[in-house]
């Protein structure tokens, strides 16, 4: 049985037993506490917590995961993954307890022939929690499982809660086991890998509070509403149909693994353990990049690009460890396509963007690899010359912090040139790298207000828009929030949140920052500082009290700033434009990534591997402003999300889209978009459009800005009065002016070279009196003197060398300074007699930069350090000839 064919069955079962079936949601959650949807529940905590009001009584569905906690694990064990599917049925105070264990039991032992699972009662265990008699009883009632097969467990395994006050209640687990080959005897208790749990049943019906820790916290009472959560691995499920060892060797991964041992040349199963271990590494990597993809994540230095990033260097890393030095995604990932496309069939019809994004990635990181390796190939070289037989942690930590150099290659080649490396010092750093980003993580989730808060707001109804129409809008106050907390009233010079029955201040969303207004009531006027959905059909309204007290029940009237919103509006339309006459002149595989639109300015990500000629450039301007020179008239529906996409409207990645969508079309077809944003209503509007800057902003990701409307007016105004000026000053017609400054330029540069070459000449010229000034540091003769102002760093390098070989083969030191503006810089050189005794260039200067307020280093034989304290150049010099006495002394 397939996976996707389990996943099928899963979903007839329940909308037989009248489930609301809903799509996976994306991978993205809009959870700010949260990275990626990590379990099935998150994207129903808002039904599940009480604060929006269910869509349904009862649903099921087939949930995309994304975990990274335990990626160290992925490839050692049989059931941890990346990327994984969670099959859920959902009660939002429907059925409770005991229809949910009949489902599951009567889904699970149906025959295959019958449209069930077909597990054979006999392999089947269950877990209750200690204390829940009733649900024990049910398994005894509702199933044929013996008493022996029902084990009581503890809260830290079979008591269900956040860890934050709220919903929580205990759980049942529905264990296979895999038999004696796999494992001890004695059941789920034993917590052996034998026994997979493949079902969890959640029992959803007290209310928690006072939270010590994830299991010790008081029980307030039972929710006015139970609630069933529940969730069946379907990998879990997959392998043990499938009758394979783990998830890795299933139908949707097991491809990938299969190319990759043929990439490599191994046989999976048949030699070394940490063989198998890299390929499974590489199959499920590869699967979780596709899907991560997939749902508009893309390679960045932060945040969830990050994830994905480490999640395609460690499948990269993985291969290198097999033997393969070359790229491999374009095969690996085509496989995983292949393998997903039944399940996913955007990862087919999307998959030229896709590649395009992982295949930019390794080829990247491929190049970080071998300049990583020449930075440590340096490292090693001057810890050998210096004596040292370890590498310092410090210098792992910055390969693999700044370059992305992975410690497991370091220790590699560190260990293949006889040296250690302090891993000690390594994983410090690397540990305090990560209470920072727990810290980090912490804070964000401890600044976001509880969202319970907002539960009773919420139950009132959704926040009614009225801004698509109208800039001025009467309500009341439905509730007030300051520091997170719900209170009556705020009064002057107070932060607030203030939520309204109606507004007409657009909250921030698709790239849209939010309105500038007012809100205004009888003795009251609050300035809009922000306007956000803090949860699904919910505007709230961040607001400063700058006159009187608003309280509850108080009528308000919401004002928007129209200049502001006017100008916002010509910006986002601009986006649209800019979006369809990037497609125009691209094709249609440049699609966006991200905006950000606000009053005069647009910024607008897409997905492309190169730099924008100035010429391509040009054309995607114009045909921008052509379309705002035929003033083409924008039109809104509200359609079906079918009806939208069978009408060619653009659904952009990373977005969430309900049943119901909002389509913007600008003339017609040529712009077609799903939007929620405010907009002009004729394309003539928008005025202008200028585009200001073109950069790439990550592998296969570019990005323009333009101003906008007066704000493009305004810049173009400046423009022209700069070329007005130079006009005037080089005495020049327009026309000409490229011309003559590159002449200027030139002649400028030649000057430069003349000049540099009469200062080398200058400096060579000192080359007999240097020599001359040796003095005697101990039994090595020293040279150190400053060369005054203006010498370049390159000159006084070749200087430094040419007074080294005059002194002849005697151990020898040269050290020259010389000052630009405030800065001083020292170059420090040695000879083979002088390293012999100890004396390291590399150090010497170091010490030297100390000195000045800087820093520096370099090879032992040759080094340079400066500073910012011009002043201190003397001493510095005289250091180095008392750190060279000392050394030789």
């Amino acid at each position: 049985m397939n996976t996707a064919e389990i996943a099928q069955r899963f979903l007839d079962y329940f909308q037989k037993k009248n489930h609301t079936i809903v799509p996976s949601a994306s991978l993205v959650t809009d959870d700010p506490a949260l990275l990626f949807t990590v379990a099935g529940m998150v994207p129903f905590i808002p039904y599940l917590s009480g604060v929006v009001p269910p869509p349904y009584p009862r649903a099921a569905d087939v949930q995309k995961c994304i975990r990274t906690n335990d990626i160290e694990e992925v490839g050692k064990t049989p059931r941890h993954g990346t990327f994984f599917q969670m099959l859920g049925n959902w009660s939002f105070g429907d059925y409770f307890k005991e229809d949910a264990i009949r489902y599951a039991w009567e889904l699970l032992t149906t025959p295959d022939a019958e449209g069930g699972l077909g597990f054979d009662p006999d392999d089947l265990w269950v877990t209750v929690y200690e204390e829940d008699d009733e649900a024990r009883d049910l398994w005894l009632k509702l199933s044929t499982l013996p008493d022996e097969r029902i084990q009581r467990l503890g809260k830290d395994t079979n008591y269900w809660s956040t860890g934050l006050p709220g919903p929580a209640g205990p759980c049942s687990e529905i264990f296979f086991d895999r038999g004696p080959a796999y494992g001890i005897d004695g059941g789920p208790a034993t917590d052996d890998d034998r026994y997979v749990e493949i079902w969890n049943l959640v029992f959803m019906q007290y209310e928690i509070t006072n939270v010590r820790s994830k299991y010790d916290f008081d029980i307030v009472g039972e929710l006015p509403a139970k609630n069933i959560d529940t969730g069946m691995g379907l990998e879990r499920i997959a392998f043990i149909k499938q009758g394979v060892d783990n998830m890795y060797e299933t139908d949707q991964v097991r491809p990938v693994l299969d190319l990759a041992a043929k990439l490599a040349g191994k046989s999976y199963g048949a030699e070394s353990h940490e063989d198998d271990v890299r390929l499974r590494i590489v199959a499920d990597h590869v699967r979780s990049s596709l899907m991560l993809l997939a749902d508009g994540v893309t390679p960045s230095n932060e945040g969830r690009g990050y994830i994905l990033r480490r999640i395609m260097r460690r499948a990269i890393r993985s291969m290198r460890l097999l033997g393969v030095d070359g790229p491999t995604f374009p095969e690996l990932f085509a496989a995983s396509r292949d393998a997903m496309k039944g399940s996913y069939p955007e990862v087919e019809t999307d998959y030229a963007r896709l590649s395009a994004y992982a295949i930019a990635e390794e080829q990247t990181f491929l190049r970080t690899l071998a300049a990583g390796s020449a930075i440590l190939d340096q490292s090693v070289a001057d810890a050998k010359s210096g004596g040292a037989t370890t590498l310092p942690g410090s210098e792992a930590f910055l390969l693999h912090d700044t370059y992305g150099f992975p410690i497991d290659l370091t220790l590699e080649i560190a260990e293949e040139a006889g040296l250690a490396v302090d891993r000690g010092a390594f994983d410090t750093l690397m540990q305090e790298q990560r209470t920072r980003a727990k810290a980090d993580a912490r804070s964000r989730k401890g600044a976001l207000a509880d969202q319970s808060v907002y539960r009773e707001f919420r139950a009132l109804g959704e926040t009614v828009f009225t801004g698509y129409t109208d800039l001025q809008t009467e309500s009341k106050v439905l509730g007030i929030l300051v520091d997170g907390r719900s209170t009556d009233r705020a009064s002057q010079g107070q932060i607030a949140e203030v939520v309204l029955a109606e507004t007409a201040l657009y909250a921030e969303s698709g790239g849209q920052v939010a309105d500038k207004g007012v809100i205004v009531g009888p003795g009251y006027e609050l300035e809009v500082l922000d306007v956000q959905r803090p949860v699904p059909g919910l505007i709230s309204h961040t607001v400063e009290v700058t006159t009187g007290e608003v309280s509850i029940d108080a009528p308000a009237t919401t004002v928007v700033d129209a200049l502001n919103r006017h100008s916002a509006q010509q910006a986002h339309s601009a986006t649209h434009l800019v979006h369809a006459a990037i497609r125009d002149t691209l094709g249609k595989t440049a699609t966006q990534t991200g905006s950000l639109n606000r009053a005069g300015y647009m910024r607008f990500d897409f997905s492309w591997g190169a730099a924008l000629s100035p010429e391509t450039r040009t054309e995607i301007e114009e045909i921008a402003n052509n379309a705002v020179r035929d003033n083409l008239e924008v039109t809104t529906r509200v359609l079906s999300l079918d009806e939208a996409k069978a009408a060619g409207a653009m659904a952009l990645f990373g977005e969430k889209y309900g049943d119901t969508v909002r389509m913007v079309d600008i003339g017609g077809p040529w712009s077609r978009e799903l939007c929620g944003g405010t907009h002009v209503a004729r394309s003539a509007e928008i005025g202008l459009v200028n585009l200001v800057c073109e950069q790439s902003v990550g592998a296969s990701n570019r990005r323009v800005e333009a101003l906008v409307g007066l704000d493009a007016f305004r810049d173009l105004a400046a423009e022209r009065a700069i070329v007005s000026q130079l006009t005037t000053s080089l005495k020049t017609p327009r026309e000409q002016l490229t011309t003559r400054i590159a002449e200027l330029a030139a002649s400028l540069k030649a000057a430069e070279k003349k000049i540099a070459a009469f200062e080398a000449r200058a400096l060579s010229d000192r080359l007999p009196q240097l020599v001359e000034s040796a003095t005697s540091g101990g039994t090595v003769r020293v040279v150190a003197q400053s060369l005054g102002e203006g010498a370049a760093a390159d000159d006084v390098r070749t200087l430094a060398l040419q007074v080294r070989d005059r002194l002849g083969s005697d151990a020898a030191v040269v050290a020259l300074g010389t000052v630009a503006g405030d800065r001083a810089t020292v170059v420090v050189v040695t000879n083979e007699a002088a390293r012999e005794r100890g004396l390291a260039a590399g150090a010497l200067a170091k010490a030297a930069a100390g000195v000045l307020g800087g820093g520096g280093g370099g090879r032992p034989d040759v080094a340079q350090g400066g500073g910012t304290d011009a002043s201190a150049l003397p001493q510095a010099l005289e250091g180095i000839v008392a750190d060279v006495r000392a050394i030789t002394a």
